[in-house]
């Protein structure tokens, strides 16, 4: 197995998925260890710093990327495994920013009311106990939360020579914000352009379901993955495979139809999985499937489906790659 490592300089970050040279070429079986920044670019370091101040907005959630895999064509799907992720700082920040978050005013939901103020939260990390401590700005609260690692851009470049900012999820993936993107699950994305075009970034220390303020516990991470390459069956929207879940991560506003995407979606896997007729897979769908949010704050709302696995007959995805890569993780 070949083994990349590779962490980029602050020239190097990608800022869009779609019009960005590649930074390496890798061979399919690949195991990569990269390093990301936060989605803040670093900037956000005490809680005396203001968001409205200390940030550019052209500059936040920096992609380690992008990387071009040989043999990738349009049509094929990228499988992404992601061996572990481990914070790469003892501290993350999380925000309230003037008109973004789920509960504020925004430029597009205009409302007469004032915008949230800027605030910024610290986070510590507490390796040894595997957590990390809220602290509240306004009173003495402080809280052991579980660490829980997770990234929330994992994306391709998109069709029809799109270029769209690395703050929006869509069928390419992106920003999607879910927490089912952990250590130990598997991404399968459809391949739009010769080489696919992979990058991956925006690190949460954990993140709630939804993100409802619009920014998780952000950190710079440690992420190791392996790639492969399936010829074909490309995926219309990105799905995840774990251990003991399905998923199908849906994008769009309104949210409802983030929803419907993720559905269907779900539907379509199912009828590949089991040779099921789309009005049978819609039936057990409605009596099995889970629904949670990922997030209701980017450009794009995301919706996830999951199904567990204990619940239906024994699958094999992709020809069993998922279970092919976590052996390959283990060596």
């Amino acid at each position: 197995m070949d083994v990349i490592e590779f962490a980029p300089t602050k020239e190097q970050y990608a800022w869009t998925f779609g019009g960005v040279d590649p930074i390496l070429r890798i061979k399919p079986g690949t195991l990569m260890r990269l390093w990301t920044e936060d989605a803040f670019s670093g900037r956000l370091r005490s809680p005396s710093d203001r968001p409205g101040e200390a940030l550019d907005m052209r500059e936040v959630n920096p992609q380690t990327g992008p990387f071009y895999v040989e043999g990738a064509e349009p049509g094929d799907t990228l499988a992404i495994h992601f061996v572990d992720l481990e914070p790469a700082r003892d501290w993350a920040a999380s925000a309230t920013i003037p008109f973004f978050g789920g509960l504020s005013t925004t430029e597009r939901t205009a409302l007469l009311h004032d915008p949230l103020p800027d605030l910024t939260w610290i986070y510590q990390v507490d390796r040894e106990r595997e957590v990390v401590v809220f602290e509240a700005l306004h009173g003495d609260l402080r809280l052991d939360l579980p660490l829980e690692p997770m990234l929330g851009t994992v994306g391709v470049a998109p069709a029809g020579r799109e270029v769209r900012t690395s703050l929006v999820p869509d069928m390419f993936g992106g920003n999607m914000d879910t927490p089912e993107m952990r250590a130990g699950a598997t991404c399968y994305l459809g391949v739009n352009v010769e080489g696919a075009l992979f990058s991956v970034g925006d690190g949460h220390y954990r993140q709630g379901e939804g993100e409802a303020c619009g920014t998780a516990v952000e950190g710079a991470m440690n992420v190791t993955l392996i790639v492969e390459l399936i010829k074909g069956k490309a995926p219309l929207w990105p799905r995840i495979e774990q251990d003991e879940h399905y998923v199908v991560v849906g994008s769009a506003r309104p949210l409802e139809d983030a929803w419907r995407a993720s559905q269907v979606g779900m539907i379509d896997w199912l009828r590949e999985l089991y040779g099921l007729d789309r009005l049978d897979a819609y039936q057990l769908l409605t009596q099995i499937s889970e629904a949670p949010l990922a997030n209701v704050v980017d450009a794009n709302y995301s919706a996830v489906t999951k199904v567990a696995k204990r619940l239906l007959p024994k699958g094999r995805a992709y020809g069993g790659m998922h279970r092919y890569l976590r052996e390959q993780a283990r060596i």
